[in-house]
């Protein structure tokens, strides 16, 4: 039987988890979950020379070979791009800052027979241009 429950808590748990790494990479969290009109920015963190801007994407998995079938950063598609960037645009608007802005995607892999815990993480820097474009 699966832990987790729903897609927001599989969405909740796989924040908490990027935003542990992030800070264990060097990352102070500015926000979570911040939202910005009609759009949202799941993390935005700083270390001294950047600002990133962070879309989280999980997904639980029976197993480690059914996760090579499909990237959770697949579902970052072209409108979700466009909204992130929307999105960023406007707290930079609101929040001026001269460190470097990054769009990144973590991806969050979680063992579904087990109590949350991830199995894998992947850390797509600068995972798409200002255009939208991915990288």
């Amino acid at each position: 039987m699966s832990l987790l429950h729903s897609t927001r808590d599989i969405g909740r748990i796989g924040e908490r988890i990027a935003a542990r790494y992030l800070r264990r990479h060097g990352f102070r969290i500015l926000e979570k979950n911040r939202h910005q009109g009609r759009n949202e920015l799941d993390i935005v963190a700083a270390n001294k020379e950047l600002i990133l801007f962070v879309e989280v994407k999980a997904r639980s998995f029976e197993s480690a070979e059914q996760a090579e079938l499909y990237r959770p950063a697949a579902a970052v598609d072209a409108a979700k791009r466009t909204r992130t960037l929307q999105a960023a645009r406007a707290y930079l608007h609101q929040h001026p800052d001269k460190r470097c802005p990054r769009v990144d995607v973590i991806e969050v892999y979680l063992d579904r027979s087990k109590r949350p815990k991830a199995f894998k993480i992947n850390h797509i820097e600068a995972a798409f241009s200002a255009s939208g474009r991915i990288r």
